[in-house]
């Protein structure tokens, strides 16, 4: 049952990847691009999780993997509400 979840969860993760890489590529905006990143870590790294068969999931690894998507994420809301800087004529 739990790896069914976990094959479940990466589709949904990388299928929301791939939304995330399509709005990038129409609008060029890196916030999407930052999104599709971070889900897309997530999709790879349940997969992972899955062919390891650790259910357990108390490693410092999958903490740092999961710190590192959810930064992106930060980063990406960060970065869309910064000030834009105005080019020099």
């Amino acid at each position: 049952m739990t790896e069914m979840m976990y094959g479940a969860i990466s589709m949904a993760s990388l299928t929301i990847a791939l939304f995330f890489l399509r709005f990038w590529r129409n609008t060029g905006d890196r916030f999407f691009l930052w999104f599709a990143l971070s889900f897309f870590i997530e999709g790879v790294h349940r997969v992972y999780s899955a062919i390891l068969n650790e259910a357990g999931e108390d490693s410092p690894l999958h903490y740092l993997i999961r710190v590192l998507a959810y930064g992106l994420i930060l980063w990406a809301i960060v970065e869309k509400n910064l000030p834009r800087k105005e080019p020099r004529d």
